[in-house]
């Protein structure tokens, strides 16, 4: 893989479905969805103009889940609701070791003596929720959670500023990738809403008696719905240790009686939540980790929303 000066525009359809001469969710997508997927190893390399990298999987496996996040039928890993027109799908992935790795590259505008960035992890999983259109496969939303059990990390501090750049490079990148979903959010958001909000009144106003099948698969889809595409990293314990090296590049300090120091960093439960499409002052309830306090700061973003519009619109 390499990295983009500019973002690639977006994909179209599925390419399952084109292969099989289909333009809608059907048998196709299912039978791929379906696949037990077992790699060996797996190596990834990343090129960028200051730094490249590789992923090292081993024991990478790829399957179809349950809502719960548990193997079963497969006829229940996806939630079909013809009246929205939406399927919601969930896989998980597995693998036994992870190793990450980068340097610095030649041309790149690094420091002329850099330290390796080395990361290797134990078991780990990847959850993954789609949300699609059943018209023309499009994905609307989707929900991807990095869980990562013990985790020990030895960083120097050349190896940390070494991150910090390496992060520095892709920030310009990402913004632009950012900044190009952004634009292209706003008509799909406003047409999943549109869509959802109808079906769901609709779901939740007719009586049981009337229509019960349609109700019960619209309350069990909304129970697993993803109302907007978020991202989450959860690690259980992470042991970071950042050690100086000073000493070992600078042939005077040791003489001098400088020696170099280390600091330890325990984590439990540490989580990540990145919502990217989340507009300012909608409601935040749906969030993994919604709790009062979320209120609060609800209210605040509002009022302060209502104050900017209501300055723009003096302008």
């Amino acid at each position: 893989m390499r990295t983009c000066e500019e973002p690639r525009p977006p994909n179209g359809q599925s390419p399952i479905a084109l292969a099989a001469g289909q333009s809608e969710y059907g048998f196709a997508e299912k039978v791929v969805e379906g696949m037990f997927i077992v790699v060996n190893s797996i190596t990834i390399k990343i090129h960028s103009k200051a730094f490249h990298a590789s992923f090292e999987l081993w024991q990478l496996q790829g399957y179809s889940v349950n809502p719960n996040w548990q193997q079963s039928d497969l006829r229940l890993t996806r939630i079909t609701d013809p009246q929205r027109g939406e399927v919601l799908t969930f896989k998980e992935l597995t693998w036994q070791t992870l190793r990450i790795e980068a340097d610095a590259t030649d041309n790149g505008d690094q420091d002329p003596v850099t330290t390796p960035l080395r990361l290797i992890t134990n078991q780990g999983r990847i959850q993954i929720s789609l949300k699609r259109r059943t018209k023309d496969c499009n994905v609307m939303a989707s929900k991807l959670m990095f869980l990562l059990d013990d985790l020990l990390w030895v960083l120097t501090d050349s190896q940390l500023k070494a991150m910090m750049k390496y992060a520095e490079s892709l920030s310009e990148a990402m913004e632009k990738s950012a900044q190009q979903r952004k634009s292209l959010a706003p008509e799909s958001v406003q047409v999943g809403e549109s869509r959802f909000g109808c079906c769901t009144q609709q779901s939740w106003s007719q009586p049981f008696g009337v229509s019960p099948n349609a109700s019960s698969i619209g309350q069990y889809f909304d129970k697993h719905d993803m109302k907007e595409s978020s991202y989450h990293l959860l690690i259980s314990r992470l042991d970071l240790h950042i050690c100086d090296d000073s000493h070992t590049r600078e042939s005077g300090a040791l003489k001098h009686g400088m020696l170099g120091g280390a600091m330890q960093l325990t984590f439990r439960r540490m989580a990540f939540d990145y919502y990217p499409f989340h507009r300012a002052g909608d409601a935040c309830k749906h969030w993994v980790r919604y709790s009062e306090a979320m209120e609060t700061r609800g209210q605040w973003a509002k009022k302060l929303v209502s104050e900017f519009q209501s300055k723009i619109e003096k302008l």
